[in-house]
């Protein structure tokens, strides 16, 4: 799926910073922000976050 981070931010309702600061690992969002980025991409929430082990 090619779409943008402003794309996904848009459809999830939140900012495009908030997006990159997922992906980077420094923020970590709500279950309702998680939930609703699962559901946009038809997916677990575990397919999304997977915790990483040391």
């Amino acid at each position: 799926m090619n779409l943008s981070q402003g794309e996904l931010a848009g459809a999830v309702g939140v900012s495009r910073q908030t997006i990159n600061a997922i992906e980077r690992g420094r923020y970590n969002p709500s279950l309702e922000l998680a939930f609703e980025l699962a559901c946009h991409f038809d997916c677990t929430i575990e397919n999304i976050f997977i915790p990483e082990i040391e």
